[in-house]
């Protein structure tokens, strides 16, 4: 037995071994991936952007040859059954071990965004919705489900979770994000992070970092935020699933920083990722974005230029396919232009990863690790509770001033269903999810698992209500034919049900998705018409929105009876919808995000210093929202109470105690997220007048009442001082105000306390989250 694949040996050692074995071909082969594209089908969608750029150069045998590092999406590029797939991993990896001359497994990776992706695997709902749930320990859960899946097919590396902050709505990718606060957002990512290695693969952090905040919300745009906001904004969801969710590997933005591109940082990818937080794992490229320092960027000569750049930096791994890191970077090894000692760095962490995933050790088969000849479902009777439950919990109900929710038959025996997403399962599914990227390159073919709509999901659930449909216009285009067939099936009922939003794509082959950036925030094509002419009706109207974006609803929310706020809900999106419309199941979202007002007024996220917000005689744009960060009602109300902190002063490395007494004031059971927020009144630099630092969920029945407790680090409220220097963060004493609500503009309880002490410093030791 070799001794790299002697388990008994320590890490190390077994490393050591097996790099000294190695030649200069075998370690550069275990940097690159390969991507076979064969078969991948012929409708106009695409998998993956400039994608014909991205190709692999040589055939499998040529590629494969000296080994490789990792094999790109081996389910996730056409419509594989579990069978067919693991039959094609094993191949290929039997290729890699019987063949090659050290054997070495290939690492297997997948998108996983919305569930894993592949064909007929669980469509759970997009990252925003998770987001909205505010609930870390069922993401976990939904994380670990996700793992399980991949890993029982011989999956190793999941393509998630995308930890990038919204700044601009308008940005095409918001649905894959988890909002635009970073403490929720990292919260919640560190918690699937959690959940998905808990499964056995290894989670991918992306995009590193600023993908986000590009100019003008425009895919790969150019980055023009200041350190400081990248500091203290951009990247703490990152550090926190570095370092308290031991994330396994991260991969880069494709954009630039202020002219640097992240995947040539080496002060990113190098001082602050490893040498600040200790980040131990890979760094992966976005797709093609090695090569991209070359064609986009401009920051490379050449291929072999872009090599020599993104190596030094500490891009670890080509994805999808080996462009820059085989025969060109061999080229700048040759020239003495790159150190060898910097390709053994990379290919020493490829290596480790490959060993702690058991694919170096002597027992390790191909078969058992695609677990081949056990049965397998990919979308299991859990994994539908599991999805349905998570949109469920995610489902927003932004206004019910009208009473019309829940659905009461009695009152309203006869609803119109009306609008682009009612009759149309489509529409609740994210673009990374499989029937909507991979899938349309299929025309034609089932989709592979069951995806009820929102129409049928209501037949079943309201038996004794009289549901008419009518379409009434697409989610895009300005075709108007079919708004007065709409407005009539209205006119005829005791209340109108207007489902209108987003159908996700990619690159222009859809509304919401990567590269389906928007000019505004107006609903997509002839929606708004749509809401319009249903309104004018004068029937109770109960406008739900699905979407993977914010849109301006503020013509109108005020002449709603209603107003729900879905966020792609995914496969179970029909009969969770139902299941809140109808009451059975209560709404207890909340929005990390804002719904803006207009679809102009300047799109903004609530972490803004008095000067970002509105004031009178400033500026004749108004941007204040017209729902707040982590608003949502519920059928029942809940009053908040006794207000209690456990010292009004607290040194500035102590502990803040602070908890309220919740009380469901209603009829209904209810569940209830509690936001504490604060504010620095007075600080070196300007900073947000709210700032989320901690939120916990209480479920109650009526007249109940629980206390709800939290205990936040004052590391919680430091901040970044001089971001041209070292990048030091403060945690300085002074008066703080503390605010607890059921969203950012509905504060209940508020309090002041006084730091105490000297003004520490922190860096990457300090206290990220509450308790």
């Amino acid at each position: 037995m070799n001794p790299w694949n002697d388990p008994s040996l320590g890490d190390d050692e077994r490393i050591g071994a097996l790099m000294a074995e190695m030649t200069r071909d075998e370690k550069l082969a275990q940097l690159g991936s390969y991507w076979s594209k064969a078969n991948v089908g012929s409708g106009d969608a695409r998998v993956a952007p400039i994608e014909e750029a991205l190709a692999a150069r040589s055939g499998e045998a040529e590629a494969l040859a000296h080994g490789i590092g990792h094999l790109t999406r081996p389910y996730g590029t056409r419509p594989l059954t579990p069978e067919e797939g693991r039959a094609e991993l094993v191949r290929v990896q039997r290729l890699l071990t019987g063949t090659t001359r050290l054997g070495i497994p290939a690492l297997a990776h997948e998108e996983c965004l919305t569930g894993f992706a592949a064909y007929g695997a669980t469509v759970y709902p997009t990252p925003l919705a998770w987001a909205a749930t505010f609930d870390t320990a069922l993401v976990e859960r939904m994380g670990a489900a996700i793992g399980r899946d991949m890993a029982s097919v011989g999956v190793h590396q999941g393509l998630a979770p995308v930890l990038d902050v919204v700044r601009d709505y308008r940005w095409g990718r918001v649905e894959e994000t988890l909002g635009e606060d970073p403490y929720l957002t990292g919260l919640i990512g560190t918690a699937y992070v959690r959940g998905v290695q808990s499964g056995g693969v290894v989670a991918t952090l992306k995009h590193f970092a600023g993908h986000a905040a590009s100019r003008g919300a425009r895919n790969h745009a150019p980055v023009s935020i200041g350190a400081r906001e990248m500091a203290d904004v951009i990247l703490p969801p990152f550090e926190m699933a570095v370092r308290e969710g031991a994330a396994g590997s991260v991969m880069n933005t494709y954009t630039d920083q202020d002219g640097v591109p992240a995947c040539g940082d080496e002060h990113l990818l190098t001082t602050v990722l490893r040498e600040q937080w200790g980040f131990e794992g890979t760094v992966v490229s976005d797709y093609g974005s090695i090569a991209f320092l070359h064609t986009m960027h401009r920051v490379a000569a050449d291929e072999a230029d872009a090599a020599r750049v993104a190596l030094g930096a500490g891009m670890d791994v080509e994805l999808p396919n080996t462009r820059c890191y085989g025969e060109p970077l061999a080229r700048q090894l040759d020239a003495g232009h790159v150190a060898p000692e910097l390709l053994d760095r990379a290919v020493e962490r490829v290596l480790r990863q490959k060993l702690r995933l058991g694919l170096l050790d002597a027992g390790y088969s191909p078969e058992d690790d695609a677990g081949t000849g056990r049965p397998v479902d990919l979308d299991s009777p859990a994994n539908r509770t599991l999805a349905r439950t998570v949109a469920e919990r995610s489902v927003v109900l932004l206004a019910n001033e009208g009473a019309a929710l829940p659905l009461d038959p009695a009152r309203t025996p006869r609803i119109a269903l009306v609008g682009p997403g009612a009759d149309d399962s489509g529409t609740f599914l994210g673009s990374y999810s499989f029937p909507n990227h991979v899938l349309p390159k299929h025309p034609g073919h089932p989709a592979g698992l069951a995806l009820p709509t929102l129409r049928e999901a209501l037949t079943a659930e309201l038996a004794d209500v009289t549901l008419t449909y009518e379409r009434g216009c697409a989610v895009s285009g300005d075709d108007r034919t079919g708004l007065p067939a709409a407005v009539r099936t209205a006119r005829s009922a005791d209340l109108a049900l207007v489902v209108v939003g987003d159908r996700s794509g990619m690159f222009g082959n859809g509304t919401s998705g990567e590269g389906c950036d928007a000019p505004d925030l107006a609903l997509p094509g002839v929606q708004g018409d749509l809401v319009e002419e249903v309104l004018a009706t004068g029937v109770p109207v109960v406008l739900l929105v699905v979407s993977g974006r914010p849109y301006a609803l503020g013509g109108f929310a005020g002449r709603c009876a209603a107003v729900v706020q879905s966020f792609m809900p995914g496969e179970e999106g029909g009969p969770a919808l139902a299941r809140v419309l109808s009451g059975r199941a209560t709404p207890s979202g909340k929005l990390p995000v804002q719904i803006p007002a207009t679809p102009g007024s300047g799109p903004g996220t609530y972490l803004n210093p008095p000067l970002g917000r509105h004031s009178d005689g400033i500026s004749v744009l108004d941007n204040t929202p017209l729902y707040p960060f982590g608003h949502g009602i519920s059928y029942t109300t809940f009053g908040y109470e006794d207000l209690r902190v456990a010292s009004g002063r607290v040194p500035t490395d102590g502990f803040i105690e602070i908890s309220c007494l919740v009380r469901n004031t209603g009829d209904r059971p209810g569940r209830e997220t509690v936001q504490l927020y604060y504010d620095d009144p007075v600080a070196q630099v300007a900073r947000p007048t709210q700032q989320l630092v901690a939120f916990g969920s209480v479920g109650l029945e009526p007249g109940a009442a629980a206390r709800v407790a939290f205990r936040v680090h004052a590391d919680q409220t430091s901040y970044t001082k001089d971001a041209s220097g070292d990048g030091q963060r403060i945690v300085e004493p002074g008066t703080l105000r503390l605010m607890i609500g059921s969203s950012s503009g509905d504060i209940r309880l508020s309090t002041g306390i006084e730091l105490t002490g000297p003004l520490r410093r922190v860096g990457a030791d300090r206290h990220l989250s509450h308790a």
